[in-house]
């Protein structure tokens, strides 16, 4: 059986920025569960099990008729490796969905960020440096949930980095309820103060919803100039690149 209007995505691992705390509005929750139920699709029969040449067994409604789904879309998470807030709830809901979950965490990190049992595999590092050229290494694109300085510094970090010609993936900004309506106000006057070039300020993709801002993602193709030729950038930590981003 196919439905019409999902695909797989031509992203294999998608590296998520997000807080370590929910957010005082249940929307910010909601929304990392929602991010986290797009990065796999099956479809919303009633699920009986899971064993059968590698594809799920569904019953069709209140019929006796069994349906045979392939997964539609599988995208791996990559993330900051907490256990609690937004990272808890969408690292969670990834894993449970059947998706690979990495977290990459510092190991002063760990009594704050991890409470309890851990979520999939956790890679634990040194220092903030290499916390984010692992998650960069890891993945094929960027999300930025809401969140406090640690994540808007990871996020800006990353359009940095596609400014400068280190890497060429999408970058990603889930603007949940207007969150980041004032951020992206600054940008658009760093680029009318002379600031941002305006091709750069195409560097960052936003949409309120995770369902748009994936589609949009997988549409995105880099118009900027980098400041420096990529092949110039000596990161071998950053890993390869999607192919069809280079």
């Amino acid at each position: 059986m196919e439905e019409e209007g999902n695909t797989k995505s031509g992203f294999k691992r998608v590296c998520v920025f997000c807080g370590s705390n929910s957010g005082n509005r249940e929307v910010f929750s909601d929304a990392a569960l929602e991010l986290g139920n797009e990065l796999f699709f099956y479809d919303e029969l009633k699920w009986v099990f899971d064993e059968f040449n590698g594809r799920l067994l569904f019953l069709n409604g209140t019929n006796t008729e069994f349906l045979f789904l392939e997964v539609k879309k599988k995208i791996n998470l990559v993330y900051g490796g907490g256990s609690v807030g937004l990272m808890g709830l969408i690292s969670q809901t990834v894993y449970e969905g059947g998706c690979h979950v990495l977290g990459v965490i510092p190991r002063a990190l760990m009594p704050l960020e991890i409470s309890g049992q851990t979520v999939g595999e956790v890679r634990i590092v040194s220092d903030m440096h290499e916390r984010k050229a692992e998650m960069a290494q890891e993945s094929d694109a960027f999300i930025a949930l809401p969140g406090g300085y640690g994540t808007m510094e990871e996020l800006l970090e990353m359009i940095t980095w596609s400014q400068l010609g280190i890497h060429k993936k999408t970058v990603g900004l889930l603007n949940v309820d207007g969150y980041y309506n004032f951020l992206l106000a600054l940008f658009d006057n760093g680029v009318k103060e002379g600031f941002i070039k305006p091709g750069a300020r195409n560097i960052i993709v936003s949409a309120p919803t995770a369902k748009e801002l994936l589609a949009k993602m997988e549409q995105y193709t880099p118009a900027h100039e980098h400041v420096a030729p990529h092949e110039s950038w000596q990161m071998e930590q950053l890993g390869e690149y999607p192919n069809s981003q280079n």
